[in-house]
């Protein structure tokens, strides 16, 4: 095997930037970005053989640990009866009816119908087609920070990526494309009810993070998706829960379910119109889905005029690996998830305010970041004001000590439930000399 900056610069002679989505490339954080060649349970293995326990969890759908046995096998039988069909199997349905059990409190069924597509960006695009299409409206609401994928209309003060790269939008975007997303500041219903003041009668829907997980996490405030759909809905405009990254992450029913079993336990409480997943619902595989009304959803060709359509939507190896993630995504998984998080975050604050580093805890059920700041950030322009300095140091720290963060401060931690204690232990005895390190940087000159 050759070194890591062997296959870098390898990679630059071939694919733009070395790599095939940017946060890979290292660019928050400086130096040569590790590539994998496998993983199992809690760890990952570079091409220089070294392993680190592993916080990103392939961002999200590695929840059940790295190549975990089941899902292994449900992949491996589904690729022996054929890799691509180009037509409907009996597993779409499967999933798709996990997915409608799974997302509801109480006798409230929040998904009484689903789309299953490649990407979450295929996902978010579609669901705002559909949303335009059902309403007969161009514009779209959004929040600043919140990253929704690549699509044209959403990168408009995104996350994630574009925040790393200090990017406020993307070259190719067109202007009359830009000019219909209204971007809004996130946790500010004085703006949500202002934005629809002025232009009600023209928005399509509200896009919206379940729980903001692409500027650090930030969760929303206490009741704020709720007032936001009805806003929404007062104004005969729908409302786009993304739950991409938070979807069976967080819980069973995502993020929606903690927070609607939260404001009325007996399930008699409120929903958004459209939800879009990925992540966990592919289980590590290319796969992402929409749903939500079924008076909504029967828009989508053929029932109705909204097209969408992919030769891989629905892929059955991805299919099956999702079916397995999402069978063996239990109670226990889900207590386990939370209490690893619990222990990591405590852990991580500790240290930090040992050497006196100015910290939040940012959560959002079993996802968690670190925001260099005195208090916790609500919205993007404050996460963007923390001393993002910081994160550099403490990120090489941890690598130089086995332990695989999100190369980028504006990114959520992922733990999985095969983080045992071993893999535990190995990073609370990184964090003093990465704590340290954090400490002693400096901004920028």
């Amino acid at each position: 095997m050759g070194t890591n900056e062997h296959y870098f610069t390898r990679a630059k002679l071939s694919i733009p930037g070395g790599v095939n989505s940017p946060v890979r490339a290292y660019g928050s954080v400086g130096g040569t970005p590790r590539f994998l060649v496998s993983a199992r349970g809690a760890y990952v293995t570079d091409a220089e053989g070294r392993e680190y326990v592993d916080l990103v969890s392939s961002w999200g759908p590695a929840i059940l640990g790295h190549a975990h046995p089941s899902v292994v096998e449900a992949v491996q039988d589904a690729a022996a009866k054929g890799l691509s069909f180009g037509a409907s199997t009996p597993g779409e349905t499967e999933l798709a009816e996990l997915v409608r059990e799974r997302v509801r409190v109480g006798d409230q069924r929040a998904v009484e119908k689903l789309r299953l597509v490649s990407t979450g960006t295929e996902a978010t695009m579609t669901a705002i087609r559909l949303a335009r299409g059902a309403t007969g409206r161009d514009l779209l609401v959004k929040f600043a920070g919140h990253y929704h994928g690549h699509s044209d209309a959403l990168l408009a003060e995104a996350g994630s990526g574009l925040a790393t790269l200090a990017m406020p939008g993307s070259a190719g975007v067109t202007a009359a494309t830009a000019a219909q997303t209204l971007v809004i500041p996130y946790n500010d219903l004085a703006a949500v009810r202002a934005v629809f003041a002025e232009h009600g009668p023209n928005i399509a829907a509200v896009i919206v993070e379940a729980a903001a997980a692409n500027m650090g996490v930030v969760a929303p405030e206490r009741g704020f998706n709720r007032a936001l759909a009805a806003i929404a809905r007062e104004n005969g405009a729908l409302t786009i829960f993304d739950e991409v990254l938070t979807g069976f992450r967080v819980g069973p029913a995502g993020w929606w379910g903690l927070e609607a079993a939260r404001v009325v336990p007996d399930g008699a409480g409120w929903q958004p119109d459209l939800f879009t997943f990925g992540k966990v619902i592919g289980g590590g595989m290319p796969l992402a889905a929409l749903g939500g009304r079924a008076e909504i959803m029967d828009r989508l060709a053929p029932l109705g005029p909204v097209y969408q359509a992919g030769t891989l939507s629905g892929n059955p190896v991805a299919v099956a690996a999702g079916i397995a993630t999402l069978r063996a995504a239990d109670a226990a998984v889900y207590a386990k998830l939370d209490a690893v998080a619990d222990r990591l975050s405590v852990a991580v604050s500790a240290a930090l305010a040992a050497q006196g580093v100015e910290h939040t805890v940012q959560r959002a059920g079993n996802l968690f970041s670190f925001a260099f700041a005195t208090s916790a950030p609500r919205n993007y322009a404050e996460v963007k004001a923390q001393q993002a300095f910081r994160y550099a140091p403490f990120f090489h720290a941890m690598l130089d000590a086995g332990v695989s963060l999100p190369p980028s401060v504006f990114e959520a931690w992922f733990v999985s439930a095969a983080h045992d204690d071993a893999a535990v232990s190995r990073i609370l005895d990184a964090l003093p000399a990465a704590a340290r390190a954090a400490a002693a940087a400096v901004p920028p000159a």
